[in-house]
């Protein structure tokens, strides 16, 4: 009886030191960050929606760690120091990710060893530019310019554009107070696109509110955006 009590007190201390051993292990300290950006300018996306995973080879774990796009395309991973494939999956994004020989999408070799900043270079479809605000009343006015920016046998069409306001910082499709959308029939001017929207009653008050212009390209799920701004009423 007296061999079986200390069998067991041996197999409970045992049993404790591999528990320590893996409460122990160091928590992921490395921090990578960026944007995804066109030629240095902003791309303005649907907060949440757009994925960028990373892969880490030969570390016994197959699945990606995934993360996703902020609203101005600005994204955050926490990650062990070592050597990462990173990749936007297919399907994913207003935009033209790079390509490989196989035409399917590339990825890139990241090193990690330490906090640092990674920007990803990506083509849109189309970008929103000069988009600008004016209030009166209970109206808000917005115009803007849609560039297009991939051409050729590439090119996609416009489905739609639409403004969005919201009572926060988070305006998209699913966060939003108010909305109106334009068609591309009605769309006669790219460069001089004009749109107006009810601004509802707020409870609580304030006075202001935040607002983005989007554009819906035919056959691709996520919409890109202009920079947010906040308009005072």
């Amino acid at each position: 009886m007296k061999f079986k009590i200390h069998y067991i007190i041996l197999l409970a201390i045992a049993f404790g030191v591999q528990s320590c051993k893996k409460d122990n292990y160091e928590a992921p300290a490395s921090t990578l960050n960026g944007r995804i950006m066109y030629n240095g300018e902003e791309i303005g996306l649907e907060f949440n929606q757009v994925p960028v995973e990373l892969y880490q080879p030969g570390f016994g774990k197959s699945g990606p760690i995934a993360t996703t796009f902020g609203q101005d395309g600005t994204y955050s991973s926490l990650l062990f120091d070592g050597q990462y494939k990173l990749i936007i999956p297919n399907g994913q994004g207003p935009f033209r990710w790079q390509e490989n020989a196989n035409g399917g999408r590339d990825t890139l070799n990241v090193t990690i060893g330490g906090n640092q900043t990674l920007d990803l270079e990506a083509t849109p479809y189309y970008l929103l530019r000069n988009a600008a605000y004016t209030v009166s009343g209970t109206t808000l006015n917005a115009t803007c310019r849609i560039d297009q920016i991939i051409t050729g046998a590439d090119a996609k069409l416009i489905e739609n554009v639409a403004l969005f306001i919201n009572k926060t910082q988070f305006v998209s499709r699913a966060d939003n107070i108010a909305n109106t959308e334009l068609g591309a029939a009605a769309i006669t001017d790219p460069a001089n696109v004009n749109l107006s929207v009810t601004i509802p009653a707020m409870t609580p008050t304030q006075n202001y509110v935040f607002a983005r212009i989007g554009l819906k390209i035919s056959g691709v799920e996520d919409m890109i955006f202009s920079p947010l701004q906040k308009i005072q009423l």
